[in-house]
């Protein structure tokens, strides 16, 4: 008996609200579970709790980053269901939010001493507080009673920084725990890699699926521009280049960060500029600008007619 993946996929119970409450009561009965487990006396029982609600949060950002462009890619009946659902996927990484925000709240409330000799630090705790706002901001806005308040582009504006920044926040401490060889709960572990990874796709998917689409507007107007063969070769080139440097931070990051915050101005700004100078980053942008050229429209240049008398 054949799967009918469509009928499936429309089932009420993995859509909408119902999906949001098959994924988050059993995470929040996990969590409670992991808390009973915790030494929830201690601050670094509180600690393994923030990294354990961190690490259920993650993965759900990353697939609200990557839906719209899956769907682009890969048109079919899973890709539709996954941007339907969006709402409700980014409405589980709040909740896992939420229980991150109530253990920081118990170790900052409880463990003062702890908190400002261990875990704070002025730059993290900047990159933090914004996504905090970010993130009831969107929460709000994804109803009606909110978004009324706002206009068509300034909603827009609203969720897309606010998906960026709370993507690039878990993206960006998985890449210097790779690159430091320490993340911030001891040694890298097979979930740092899977998280970096996982990140770096999710964005990376974006770019091809905008590259996807100025390649169609390139062929849908082929008889007035193309791309030549010069850019493709180095465009690919420079995509195959930011491949290289996205694997291999740890041996061009000290440098490159020394190089960067050479500048006076440069180093103070990393010590209040959220990501500056932002390394982590640097793979994707170069990804984007190869894909740019490779993707570049050049009007072509018409025969010229003799006119004669």
């Amino acid at each position: 008996m054949s799967l009918d993946l469509k009928a499936l996929l429309k089932n009420k119970a993995i859509n909408k609200w119902r999906l949001f409450w098959l994924i988050s009561i059993p995470m929040s009965i996990t969590m409670v579970a992991a808390m009973m487990r915790s030494d929830m006396s201690t601050a670094s029982g509180i600690s393994s709790m923030i990294g354990f609600s961190v690490r259920w949060a993650v993965p759900f950002i990353y697939l609200v980053v990557a839906a719209s462009s899956v769907q682009i890619l890969f048109p079919g009946t899973f890709s539709k269901w996954w941007l339907r659902n969006r709402k409700y996927i980014g409405m589980c990484f709040a909740v896992a939010m939420a229980w991150q925000g109530l253990f920081i709240f118990i170790m900052s409330y409880f463990f003062r001493d702890y908190y400002f000799e261990n875990v704070y630090l002025f730059r993290d705790e900047l990159e933090g507080s914004i996504g905090y706002i970010f993130l009831p901001a969107m929460v709000v806005t994804s109803f009606e009673f909110g978004r009324k308040h706002l206009s068509s582009k300034q909603w827009k504006l609203l969720h897309k920084s606010g998906i960026y920044f709370l993507w690039a926040y878990p993206f960006s401490t998985y890449w210097w725990s790779l690159c430091n060889g320490l993340s911030c709960y001891g040694n890298p572990v097979p979930h740092d890699y899977v998280y970096y990874w996982g990140g770096f796709l999710a964005f990376a998917l974006r770019i091809a699926a905008w590259g996807k689409q100025r390649t169609q507007a390139i062929n849908r107007n082929a008889s007035e521009s193309s791309t030549p063969l010069a850019f493709k070769a180095l465009g690919g080139a420079i995509i195959a280049f930011g491949l290289f440097v996205s694997a291999y931070g740890l041996y061009w990051q000290e440098r490159v960060t020394d190089f960067l915050t050479a500048p006076k101005w440069s180093a103070d700004l990393e010590l209040w500029l959220p990501f500056w100078p932002y390394e982590p980053f640097l793979s994707l942008f170069i990804i984007g600008l190869g894909t740019m050229l490779v993707t570049m429209a050049v009007p072509k240049v018409k025969g010229l007619r003799t006119i004669e008398t």
